[in-house]
């Protein structure tokens, strides 16, 4: 007699053979991390999709005009297992949105883990310290052309969701 596993339904009583569950398991899709970008520019918007599309990165893009749309996003972020609004790996603001949302970000204990890049207008080192101080992990001055917003998606989530260790658990400890 052999071991017979069933492939169309539970094992047998007594088998030894996989569960319909471990198969499900094994044959689930992984997701991809998403990356919540907050920006008032529709247009812009659109272009930092794009650049990340260019940039063949396996990443799920997210977008939100203005802190209230990105509070509102969080809020249901995670809420169910496969919620249509996932939990962010990394979020991008636009500093015209206000850096308080940044220090709101990093005060809740649901997201002050997760990376947070600043787009700013410009190098002022006020303003970048003013970013700093508000809680960012990284601060760039917002790419004006295509190609260096291509360049700049490339590079910041090639470093936060591939090479940067994070820590698996976004609550707080």
């Amino acid at each position: 007699m052999s071991d017979a596993v069933a492939t169309d339904g539970p094992p047998p009583p007594d088998s030894r053979g996989a569960r319909v569950s471990d198969r499900f398991q094994r044959t689930r899709i992984p997701v991809l991390p998403t990356v919540l970008f907050a920006d008032a520019s529709e247009d812009y918007r659109a272009m930092a999709r794009d650049a990340l599309l260019e940039g063949r990165n396996a990443t799920d893009m997210r977008t939100v005009a203005d802190g209230a749309e990105l509070a509102a996003y969080l809020e249901r972020a995670g809420a169910t297992e496969g919620a249509v609004t996932p939990v962010p790996s990394l979020i991008v603001i636009d500093a015209k949105l206000g850096l308080e949302a940044v220090s709101q970000l990093k005060s809740d204990v649901r997201t002050r883990r997760i990376p947070l890049v600043v787009l700013g207008a410009d190098d002022d080192p006020a303003t970048v310290t003013a970013a700093y101080d508000a809680g960012a992990n990284t601060y760039i001055v917002k790419p004006v052309t295509f190609l260096a917003l291509v360049r700049l998606m490339k590079v910041f989530t090639a470093y936060w969701l591939e090479t940067a260790e994070l820590p698996q658990d976004q609550d707080a400890a």
